[in-house]
């Protein structure tokens, strides 16, 4: 079995958190340009040592990586093409742990370099809108003498909220349905925020639903034709606010877990490793924002329309990094960029709205 190093660099760019691999660059250019020397000249490199690379990687790997025929167009061998599909299961799988673990180098750095940065620990339910908003702070950053700095770790729901209850983050993310069917939302999160000594911070409105391949070949437009078409579906874990979503959507449709393919069998981490796992063909549908069904090319039919929030301690509220964080919550310009985000709409964003009316479920004593 061959191992993995991981390496990094510190750089003045916006670029993607990726890890990179230099082989995967290579293949990816031959198969995108035809043959070598397109390649070398696709990635900025001299012919030699593309050429060369691939070679030392074939001896290194005892595979054949390229089809090298004479005359004809250089295309990747089923080897090479397998290696690529690894590499893109990979990155969409932990796309969270690794934007997670950029944070937390770049939040290292920020310490060091600069006394003045404001840094806000955000644990949340993973959120494309919120992925955002932490590349917007950081450009204002860049631009701004109030210096802010999301540190952003994306996990479920329920485990995010504990960790706020813990102490190991500033704010917290999560979602519930915007309806009126607010029992498995009250009893996953009722126990969790208390009146008074939370505050609940407006975000965004969003779109979940059915994430299927390209033309939706099964017809499926409900969670019932999952259980008419023995659709396989890929699920998200419990703990994750897209799994209470389901749960509650479900309830509403009467379905119970082995009405569903791979309803215990078939777990993903993410709404980005869902829609990849459509994408390849592992799964027939699964439940996701509209956001990762766009990115990914896929068929999409909405279910249901659900709050995201934000929620901090209210002895949270004045601190400055917090006070930078609903400026730009408050400011158009992001507010904006929210609406153009498939099946997103700003709502209420940087507000501080009470308990009561956003989490209905809520009672108090007179």
């Amino acid at each position: 079995m061959h191992r993995l190093q991981l390496h990094y660099t510190l750089s003045k760019d916006n670029s993607p958190a990726w890890v990179r691999n230099a082989l995967i660059d290579l293949l990816q250019a031959v198969s995108q340009q035809g043959s070598i020397s397109a390649a070398a000249r696709a990635l900025g490199l001299s012919y030699r040592h593309v050429w060369g690379e691939l070679k030392r990687w074939e001896t290194e790997l005892a595979q054949p990586l390229v089809v090298w025929e004479k005359g004809q167009a250089a295309h990747l061998t089923a080897f090479g093409n397998k290696l690529m599909w690894a590499e893109r299961q990979t990155q969409a799988r932990f796309a969270p742990q690794i934007e997670a673990l950029r944070a937390e180098l770049e939040r290292s750095f920020a310490d060091a370099f600069d006394d003045n940065t404001h840094v806000v620990t955000i644990y949340a339910s993973h959120d494309e809108a919120l992925s955002q908003l932490r590349e917007v702070a950081f450009q204002n950053t860049r631009q701004s003498p109030r210096r802010l700095h999301l540190d952003i770790r994306f996990m479920g729901s329920v485990d995010a909220i504990r960790a706020l209850n813990e102490g190991r983050c500033v704010l917290a993310g999560f979602h519930t349905l915007d309806d009126s069917n607010a029992d498995l939302s009250q009893r996953t999160y009722k126990p969790l925020l208390k009146p008074g000594l939370h505050k609940i911070i407006g975000f965004a409105q969003r779109t979940q639903g059915l994430m299927m391949a390209p033309g939706n070949p099964l017809g499926l437009t409900s969670l019932l034709d999952l259980k008419r078409t023995n659709a396989r579906f890929a699920n998200r874990a419990l703990g994750t606010g897209t799994r209470v979503v389901l749960d509650a959507l479900m309830s509403q449709a009467q379905l119970l877990p082995r009405d569903i393919v791979g309803f215990d069998t078939h777990i993903e981490p993410s709404h980005a490793a869902v829609a990849q796992s459509v994408q390849s063909g592992q799964a027939d549908a699964g439940l996701g924002i509209e956001a990762a069904a766009t990115q990914n090319g896929l068929a999409f039919v909405p279910l249901a329309t659900e709050r995201y929030h934000l929620v901090c301690l209210k002895s949270a509220l004045e601190q400055p990094g917090m006070i930078a964080l609903f400026d730009l919550l408050k400011n158009q310009s992001w507010q904006k960029q929210i609406n153009s985000i498939a099946g997103y709409r700003a709502q209420n964003s940087g507000q501080i709205l009470s308990m009561r009316k956003v989490l209905p479920w809520w009672t108090y004593r007179k």
